[in-house]
C-alpha cells in the first residue's frame, strides 16, 4: 500500500507512525512545505487519557513523549486582586516543536518519507499514484476547499478575538488564568508551562474590546507592547514573544469552529483539523488529531476494503467528535459572554469557569479538590441564609426564599399535565398525585397548567379554577400538603389558547377532540398545526373578559391556599401567542414591535399581582427561544421580556423554551435549556428557574453552584420517582433532609445500603 499524507503536523505524522507500526511494508511519504523545525504554535495540552492511548500505541515514542513534559496539577484563577486556587486537575504540557521533532525522528526510524519544504498540490494530483491520499493539511485545509461539495463543511467564525504568544514567565504551578479590566474592556489570558523555560500565553478579548484598542491595525510588535503593558502585573518583567512573524499584521485570529458532514472522497481522506476543530479553551485539538490518527490506521489495516474502512473511520470516531466539539462550544460561550460572568463572588466564578464544559461535574470536582468544593458549598449555604452553625450542604439542598415564602431546599416539581380532571375539577389522583410528590421531599411543587375557564382547557382532562368545586378540592390538596409535609405549592394559571380543544396527551398530543370542540381564541387568527382549528383574533372585548378570568383564578387560588402563583406565558398557549411574532401578527397596538407584543401579557400579569396578597411571591414561565432564529423569540428578547415582566411584579422567572411553533428547530441536550435561565440571572440579576433535561443530582449542583439559575426545575424524574428528592440526598450522603416520619424505616435501610455501596466502591 502506497500513502500520501498531505502535512507534517502531528496529526499526519503520527498517522504515518501508526500505519507503520501495523504494516511496516506499507509505503508512507509525509509532505510538508515548512522546514522541520518551523512551528508557529507554543505549548499544547494533553490528557492523562490521551497519553495512555499513545502508550498503547506506541510505547517507544509516548516514554520520550513523557519525558519532555511538565506536568501540573491546578488552576489559577486571577481575577480583581484575587487568585482563587483548586487542585487535582491533572494537566501535562509540552512545546509543539519538541512534539513535532519527537514525532520526526520515530517517523524517520520506521521508514517514513518526509519530505519538508515540498510545495503541496492538490490532493487529487495524489490520488492516482497513492492507494491513500490523508488529507492532514491543518485549520485552512486546502483538500476540505477543493472537495467542498462532498465534505459539506460547516465553519463557524467564533465571535473573540485571540493572539498565541509565550513568554518566558513562569507558570509552572497551574494553569493559570488571568482577567484584566481595563478602559477599554476586559482582556484574558490563558496561560500554562510546556518546559522548563517557556510558557504559552494567549490572549483573548471581546471585538468590541479588540475594536476599542485597534489591536487590527497595529504591528505585532505594537500589538504586543499593549499586551504586556495590560498583563505587567503578572508578567514579572518578562516580554511576551511571537513566532509568527511570517504573518502580516498584529496576528490576531477568531477560532473558526470546522465541522463536516463527509470525512472521505474516493481513495482521499481528511485527518485533525481538517475534518474537525476543538476551540483552544478545553485543550483537546491535539488530543482529536493523535486518537484519529490512530483510529484511522487501525480501520486501513483491519477493514476488508478501503471504503470500509473510510466508513468505520467515521462512524466510530465522529460520536468522539462531537462530544468534544459540543464541551469546546460551551466552553467557548462561556469565554465569549464572560463579562456576563465577572460581577459574580470569586468562588463562584472559579466554579462557574471549572465547569464551563461541563465535562467536570459537581461531584467530579469533590473528587479532584474536596476541601475547595466544602469551602465553596459552605459560601454558598451562607449566601443563602442557612444558619452559620449549619453543617455544609450541597447547593440543591440550601433554603430560598421569595417574598415570605421560605423553600427549604432549591428542588422544584415541574408542571406535568396529567389529563385526570373531570370538568376541570382535580380528583383524588391529583391528590394522590401531588401528595406524593410533597411527601418526597422537594421544596416547592407546581400543579400542571390550571385553566381560567372551559372553554380555556387544553384538554377536556385539564385542570381549572372556575368554578366553586375546583376551589374546593384545591383547598383539600393544600391543606394535605402543608399539614403533612414541608413543601409549598404554587398554582400555575394559564389559558390554551389556539392549542386548546384537544384530546388528552396519551389519544393524540395537540389532535382535537374527535367531538365536541369548542371556539378557540388566540392573538391571531393562526391555528397551531393543519389539524388543528383557526383560531378567532381576539377582540378587546375578549382580552377583557379573559384578563378577569385570571384575576378570577388568582384569588381563587389565594383561597384555595397556594403559597405562589405563576402566570404561563410560554409553549405557544394564550398568553405565549402574544409574545412571539410566529404567532401575532396584529396591526394594532398589541403587535407589531415586542414591546407592543408584550403588552397585554403585563397587562394580565399586572392584574393578577394587584390582587394576589403582597407576602406571596408571583413567578411567570416564558418561552426565551422560538427556535426559529430570527423570525421568532430569540434569546436576546427573552432577557428584555423578563425585564419587563420584573418591572411588573414578577419575583422570579421560570425559563422554559420552545413549543410556540411546529416548525421549531430545538436543539436538544443535557440541561439544553440552562443557558436561557443563565443569560438572564447574569445580564439582569433577576432571579431565575432552569428546566429541561435536567436529571442528575450533579446537574442541579452544578447549575446553582455556578450561578446559572437559583432554582432548578425536574418533571420527568418526578414521574418516575416521586422520592427523587430525598433518593438524591441519600445517593450523595446528606442525611439531613426530611422524612415523613412513619416512612423513617425506610430512610434508615436507605441510608445503611448507600453507605454500605459506598464502602464497597471505596474497596474496589
Amino acid at each position: 500500500m502506497r500513502i500520501a499524507v498531505l502535512g507534517g503536523g502531528p496529526a499526519g505524522l503520527y498517522f504515518a507512525i501508526s500505519i507503520k507500526l501495523r504494516k511496516p511494508d506499507t509505503e508512507v511519504v509525509v509532505f510538508e512545505r515548512n522546514k522541520p523545525d518551523d512551528t508557529f504554535g507554543w505549548g499544547v495540552v494533553l490528557s492523562d487519557e490521551t497519553l495512555d492511548n499513545l502508550a498503547q500505541n506506541d510505547p517507544e515514542s509516548a516514554e520520550v513523549i513523557r519525558d519532555h513534559f511538565a506536568y501540573w496539577d491546578d488552576i489559577a484563577v486571577h481575577h480583581q486582586g484575587q487568585k482563587m486556587l483548586s487542585t487535582g486537575h491533572g494537566f501535562c504540557g509540552i512545546g509543539r516543536k519538541r512534539l513535532l521533532l519527537i514525532l520526526q525522528q520515530r517517523a524517520r526510524d520506521l521508514g517514513v518519507d518526509l519530505r519538508f519544504e515540498t510545495q503541496i498540490e492538490a490532493a487529487g494530483d495524489y490520488a492516482a499514484d497513492y492507494d491513500v491520499v490523508v488529507a492532514a493539511d491543518g485549520l485552512n485545509s486546502r483538500t476540505r476547499m477543493d472537495f467542498a461539495d462532498t465534505f459539506k463543511p460547516d465553519i463557524d467564525m467564533r465571535t473573540c478575538q485571540f493572539v498565541w504568544l509565550g513568554t518566558h514567565q513562569k507558570f509552572d504551578d497551574a494553569f493559570t488564568f488571568i482577567f484584566e479590566d481595563t478602559d477599554k474592556g476586559w482582556v484574558w489570558a490563558h496561560a500554562y508551562q510546556f518546559d522548563d523555560d517557556t510558557a504559552t500565553f494567549i490572549v483573548e478579548c471581546s471585538q468590541a474590546t479588540f475594536d476599542a484598542y485597534g489591536f487590527a491595525d497595529m504591528s505585532q510588535a505594537q500589538s504586543i507592547a499593549v499586551c504586556e503593558n495590560i498583563f505587567k502585573d503578572h508578567l514579572g518583567g518578562h516580554a511576551l514573544m511571537t513566532n509568527a512573524n511570517h504573518i502580516r499584521g498584529s496576528a490576531w485570529i477568531r477560532f473558526p469552529r470546522v465541522l463536516c458532514e463527509k470525512w472521505s472522497h474516493d481513495n482521499i481522506v481528511l485527518l485533525g483539523d481538517a475534518s474537525a476543530t476543538a476551540h483552544f479553551s478545553i485543550g483537546s485539538g491535539t488530543k482529536l488529531a493523535l486518537e484519529s490518527a490512530i483510529a484511522l490506521a487501525d480501520y486501513l489495516t483491519t477493514s476488508p476494503t478501503l471504503q470500509d474502512a473510510f466508513a468505520r473511520y467515521e462512524d466510530e470516531r465522529r460520536l468522539e467528535v462531537l462530544r468534544l466539539q459540543s464541551a469546546a462550544r460551551n466552553s467557548v460561550e462561556w469565554f465569549e459572554d464572560v463579562e456576563r460572568y465577572l460581577h459574580l463572588d470569586p468562588v463562584q466564578l472559579n466554579y462557574s469557569l471549572l465547569t464551563r464544559s461541563q465535562r467536570i461535574s459537581h461531584e467530579n470536582l469533590r473528587e479532584r479538590d474536596p476541601a475547595w468544593l466544602a469551602s465553596a458549598e459552605a459560601w454558598f449555604q451562607e449566601q443563602a441564609g442557612a444558619a452559620p452553625e449549619t453543617p455544609a450542604r450541597a447547593p440543591m439542598f440550601a433554603p430560598f426564599r421569595l417574598r415570605d415564602m421560605q423553600l427549604k431546599n432549591r428542588i422544584v416539581v415541574s408542571p406535568m399535565a396529567q389529563y385526570k380532571a373531570v370538568d376541570g375539577c382535580p380528583t383524588d389522583w391529583h391528590l394522590i398525585h401531588y401528595g406524593e410528590r410533597a411527601k418526597g421531599g422537594a421544596g416547592l411543587l407546581y400543579t400542571e397548567m390550571t385553566c381560567v375557564s372551559d372553554t380555556g382547557r387544553i384538554t377536556p382532562g385539564c385542570t381549572g379554577l372556575y368554578a366553586p368545586e375546583h376551589e374546593a378540592a384545591w383547598a383539600r390538596l393544600n391543606s394535605f400538603v402543608h399539614s403533612e409535609t414541608q413543601a409549598k405549592t404554587c398554582c400555575q394559571i394559564g389559558h390554551s389558547g389556539r392549542k386548546g380543544s384537544t384530546r388528552v396527551g396519551w389519544d393524540g398530543m395537540d389532535k382535537p377532540l374527535e367531538a365536541g370542540n369548542w371556539d378557540l381564541i388566540s392573538a391571531s387568527p393562526i391555528a397551531w398545526s393543519d389539524d388543528n382549528a383557526t383560531p378567532r383574533a381576539m377582540s378587546r372585548e375578549d382580552m377583557d373578559m379573559v384578563r378577569d378570568q385570571f384575576v378570577a383564578a388568582a384569588q381563587m387560588a389565594e383561597r384555595a391556599g397556594f403559597d405562589m402563583i405563576e402566570l404561563h406565558a410560554a409553549h405557544g398557549y394564550l398568553i405565549s401567542s402574544f409574545i412571539s411574532p410566529l404567532s401575532n401578527v396584529r396591526k394594532d397596538e398589541y403587535g407589531g414591535s415586542l414591546k407592543n407584543r408584550m403588552r397585554y401579557p403585563i397587562e394580565v400579569f399586572a392584574a393578577m399581582r394587584a390582587v394576589w396578597p403582597d407576602a406571596k411571591p408571583m413567578s411567570v414561565r416564558i418561552s426565551a427561544n422560538d427556535w426559529a432564529g430570527e423570525d421568532g423569540i430569540t434569546p436576546e428578547d427573552a432577557v428584555q421580556i423578563a425585564q419587563m415582566f420584573e418591572a411588573a411584579g414578577a419575583d422570579i422567572i421560570d425559563v422554559s423554551a420552545g413549543q410556540t411553533s411546529t416548525g421549531a428547530q430545538p436543539v436538544y441536550g443535557r440541561m439544553f435549556q440552562t443557558p436561557f435561565s443563565d443569560r438572564i440571572r447574569n445580564e439582569t440579576g433577576i432571579r431565575t428557574m432552569a428546566v429541561g433535561n435536567i436529571y442528575e443530582p450533579d446537574h442541579v449542583n452544578s447549575i446553582l453552584m455556578a450561578g446559572r439559575a437559583d432554582l432548578v426545575c425536574l418533571a420527568r424524574p418526578h414521574l418516575a420517582d416521586p422520592y427523587w428528592t430525598l433518593h438524591a440526598a441519600t445517593d450523595i450522603g446528606d442525611r439531613r433532609e426530611h422524612w415523613p416520619l412513619p416512612y423513617e424505616a425506610g430512610r434508615d435501610q436507605a441510608w445503611r445500603l448507600a453507605d454500605r455501596q459506598a464502602e464497597t466502591v471505596d474497596k474496589v
